[in-house]
C-alpha cells in the first residue's frame, strides 16, 4: 500500500476542528479499546491534529506532523508501525515463521502456511483472531512488530484450510510510510 509515500502524494492537508478530533478519537478508541488510557498522550486535545488526504483515498491522521493512524475510504483505522512499537499491546497479534520474514518485509501478503508452521501454530491456537480484524505481525523469535495487516479469514480457518492468503499486509517495516517519520510540507 505504501510503496511510495511522502509530501508529493499529499493532495490536501488540513487542521481539523475539535468536533472532528473527538469523532476520530472515539472511532480509534472503539476499534482499539486498550488505547483509551493512553489517548491523551497519543492525541493530546491541545495538540495540532491534522488530516492529510493522499492519493488512493488514504487519509492520514497526524499530530505535530507525525503520522499516527491512517484509513482507506473511510474504512477502519490502522496505526503506523512507529505507534505500534510504542504501544505493542494495542491490537491482536499473529506470528509468522522465519521463512516468511523476507517476503513480509518486501510487502507480500502472508500465506496461511507461514502462519501455521509448527513453531508458531500453538500461539495462533491460543489467541484466536476473527476474520477481517486488523492485526500486528510479529516474526518468530522477535517481539517487535514487523507489519500490520488484516485477516482474510479467521485463525481457525487459517489452521484448517492452510492455503491461500491469511493476512493482507497494509504496512510493513521499511515501506514508504515507515521511512516518513514526519510529514512536512
Amino acid at each position: 500500500m505504501f510503496k511510495k509515500f511522502g509530501g508529493d502524494e499529499v493532495r490536501d492537508r488540513s487542521k481539523i476542528k475539535s468536533s472532528q478530533q473527538r469523532g476520530i478519537r472515539s472511532s480509534i478508541i472503539e476499534q482499539f479499546p486498550k488505547l483509551e488510557p493512553y489517548m491523551e498522550q497519543i492525541m493530546p486535545k491541545k495538540g495540532e491534529v491534522q488530516v492529510a488526504k493522499c492519493e488512493g483515498k488514504i487519509s492520514v491522521v497526524m499530530v505535530d506532523d507525525e503520522p499516527l493512524f491512517y484509513n482507506v475510504r473511510d474504512g477502519p483505522y490502522y496505526p503506523t508501525l512507529r505507534l505500534v512499537h510504542k504501544y505493542p499491546f494495542m491490537m491482536a497479534t499473529m506470528r509468522v515463521d522465519k521463512g516468511a520474514i523476507r517476503f513480509v518485509l518486501s510487502g507480500a501478503n502472508i500465506m496461511c502456511p507461514g502462519l501455521t508452521h509448527a513453531n508458531v501454530v500453538e500461539e495462533l491456537k491460543a489467541n484466536p483472531v476473527p476474520e477481517n480484524t486488523p492485526v500486528v505481525i510479529l516474526a518468530e523469535g522477535k517481539e517487535t512488530a514487523l507489519a500490520i495487516g488484516h485477516t482474510q479469514m479467521s485463525s481457525q480457518e487459517i489452521i484448517s484450510v492452510n492455503k491461500n492468503i491469511g493476512v493482507n499486509v497494509v504496512h510493513h517495516l521499511n515501506d514508504a510510510l515507515w521511512k516518513c517519520p514526519k510529514l512536512t510540507g
